[in-house]
């Protein structure tokens, strides 16, 4: 089928043959298409003629009666250089031509009814003044560094052969002892420079991330964003996440070197992917399409009030995001926005894949137009968010891209906090341990997750802690994780939950968590830093505390070069045998066999027939969550131990003979036995 033909199939709703007209849609009479018609067209927002260099800028602004255009010297300040009425074009469009070199920044103003709106930049904007109060007349494709036109995406042949590692640009350089410039730490080119060491000569920031063995760097929002005052010299304590945003088409200005310089964020981002992507290391984007930082004072509202936000029936804000309002992602031009806003940074920026910030808010339908769009442009960007909501939201949940809908979602994944939870302890209950702390009755839900919440028939999915039922139809949609920017770091959640604990007891703890997520089915996410026992203080939720809180402590992983050693060589061993990462339910379901009769507290299974095509005939994992040794029925036979507790060789730390008797595995350690 015509690729353009199957993305317009999506987008459109369609009737069977004799099937009834649907019901009249509560939207459609809030919102008729009369009024609100939907713009098709590929071309919103600021667009350069290729040949003449003239821009012509498109608003969608339906039930405006005029719109206008106001030109400015300058980002912020300043009185307008010029102003002009917009035209009005098609499906409720106006639009503005200004010959090749106008420059300058700009802002529009809608007038509906008898009441002129603020000015804002358009939705569409791709280049920004400070703090995003004016779009720049700017073509970002001139802003290039050299060397962009030949840069590539890194390939992985499957899903399940990526490992992510999640973290926030300013955090990876802002420690003082990052051996980053001064003038690029927290910043975009600070995750350009290669070689960096800290303290006792440890590798930071990107030379980090390398030596870890990760194949994805999640980066937090960096696009503009609205917590901090970009004007403001870069400060300690002015921190924020990125999860309140401002413009969606645009890099933040506090990870640039000149937040004033419009076409500076744009170079030095495209600098921090070309250098990644020339290290074979893909860039995730975490996008918040969701909410946005403020419902009244954003371009949406201005220029069309009401439509780009759910309401309650009171007509008041939903609120599913907890953040004070909730995108309606099922209407036509909020959908549209979301998909060309996807698909704008994956063509303009290269990016190799998409986290979606709180994705349950989202409909399942814009879910799918992005999947699709996204396969236009390269079928192996990967898609990822969280498949839950913060509160309850107008749309119903049937059509919400929640985990329990995913089967509707061809290669959209989603988070799995049933192992989370289970492994760790429940998020909500930071004192209260998990199987890694020894506490019974969680088997089934560790089993769910080394299954990569897939359809196994040895899971009783009755006992499973939060979904009685598979919600991956293959491991790809899986991704297995204890910790991420959310929440306590593990060392921290480690802590709360088991304060009598020497700091030898919480290592093996966090060791033995660190083991499960590397070797279950699915995609392993890991919070950088976590690798070498990061600590926030105890924070649950650091988004604005400052840099002595967040920023990655490189000390600590001078301290514990153990424990940092022993994560990247668990990603490698992962990396190096495809038994750990099938590619499909079917393989798991044939390979993967739980033994049978082991004690409370205790796991094991065994990958069999060289799984994945895998050089190991047969791979034995075992788990002992309690302190005590337990005794576990292994086949008997000749193995060779491959992993033990911290320590790994993957041509063997030793042999072991298993008898009929079984093995004695001591508490709170894991085992990896190979033939």
């Amino acid at each position: 089928m015509n690729r353009l033909l199957l993305l317009l199939l999506v987008l459109a709703p369609t009737l069977s043959p004799g099937q009834p007209a649907a019901p009249p849609d509560p939207d459609e009479r809030r919102f008729p298409t009369a009024l609100y018609p939907h713009y098709t067209g590929p071309d919103l927002g600021l667009t350069f003629d290729s040949q003449t260099g003239q821009g012509t800028l498109l608003v969608w602004a339906p039930t405006a009666k005029n719109v206008r255009l106001r030109l400015y010297a300058a980002g912020t300040g300043g009185t307008a250089t010029g102003s002009f009425a917009m035209k009005r074009g098609s499906q409720g469009t106006w639009y503005a031509t200004r010959p090749a070199g106008t420059g300058g920044f700009y802002t529009v103003q809608a007038t509906i009814g008898d009441q002129a709106r603020a000015e804002v930049p358009d939705p569409y904007a791709r280049a920004v003044g400070v703090n995003g109060q004016r779009g720049a007349w700017l073509d970002p494709s001139q802003a290039t560094p050299p060397g962009w036109a030949d840069d590539q995406r890194p390939r992985q042949p499957n899903a399940t052969d990526i490992v992510i590692g999640e973290a926030s640009v300013r955090d990876l350089t802002s420690d003082p002892a990052s051996g980053v410039s001064a003038a690029h730490r927290g910043r975009f080119l600070g995750l350009t420079q290669v070689g960096t060491t800290g303290p006792g000569g440890v590798s930071t920031g990107l030379q980090h991330l390398l030596e870890l063995g990760i194949t994805h760097l999640h980066l937090l929002p960096f696009n503009d964003f609205n917590s901090l005052d970009e004007a403001a010299p870069a400060q300690p304590d002015r921190y924020g996440w990125g999860y309140d945003p401002l413009n969606y088409f645009v890099p933040e200005g506090t990870y640039a070197t000149d937040a004033a310089d419009p076409a500076a964020r744009v170079r030095e981002l495209r600098q921090l992917v070309l250098a990644l992507h020339q290290h074979r290391l893909g860039v995730v984007a975490d996008v918040v399409f969701n909410h946005v930082a403020d419902a009244g004072s954003s371009a949406f509202e201005q220029l069309v009030p009401g439509y780009y936000f759910r309401h309650r029936a009171d007509g008041s804000l939903a609120n599913a995001t907890a953040c004070g309002n909730e995108l309606a992602s099922e209407r036509p031009m909020v959908r549209k926005l979301i998909v060309d806003a996807t698909t704008y940074w994956a063509r303009a920026y290269h990016l190799d894949g998409f986290r979606f910030d709180l994705m349950g808010v989202l409909d399942v339908g814009t879910m799918r137009a992005v999947r699709v769009s996204l396969d236009l442009i390269d079928h192996r960007i990967f898609v990822y968010g969280e498949g839950w909501a913060a509160g309850p939201s107008p749309l119903p949940e049937a059509e919400r891209a929640v985990k329990a809908n995913l089967g509707q979602l061809s290669r959209v994944a989603a988070f799995g906090d049933e192992l989370r939870d289970a492994v760790k302890g429940p998020y909500n209950q930071p004192t209260v341990g998990g199987f890694a702390g020894g506490r019974p009755g969680l088997e089934e839900s560790v089993k769910f997750g080394i299954v990569g919440a897939t359809q196994h028939p040895q899971i009783d999915y009755s006992k499973v802690n939060y979904s009685q039922a598979p919600w991956a139809s293959q491991p790809g949609q899986a991704l297995n994780y204890v910790a991420c920017h959310d929440d306590r770091t593990l060392w921290d959640e480690l802590r709360a939950a088991h304060p009598a604990a020497s700091e030898e007891e919480l290592i093996r703890l966090d060791a033995l968590a660190a083991t499960i997520v590397f070797t279950s089915q699915g995609v392993p996410f890991l919070a950088v830093g976590d690798d070498f026992l990061r600590t926030k203080g105890g924070s649950s939720n650091s988004y604005n505390q400052p840099d002595s809180v967040n920023r990655l402590d490189w000390a600590r992983k001078a301290r514990y070069r153990a424990v940092s050693e022993f994560y990247r060589q668990l990603i490698a061993l992962r990396r190096a045998h495809p038994a750990f990462r099938l590619p499909t339910q079917e393989l798991i379901a044939r390979h993967l066999v739980f033994l049978p009769g082991l004690p409370p507290g205790t796991l094991g299974y065994q990958l069999l027939d060289h799984a994945g095509q895998d050089r190991w005939a047969s791979i034995t994992v075992l788990f002992n969550g309690t302190a005590a040794p337990a005794a576990l029925p292994v086949p008997p036979g000749q193995y060779r131990a491959v992993l033990r507790g911290m320590a790994i060789n993957p041509a063997g730390l030793d042999k072991v003979e298993v008898g009929t008797a079984g093995l004695s595995l001591p508490g709170s350690t894991a085992l990896i036995l190979v033939q």
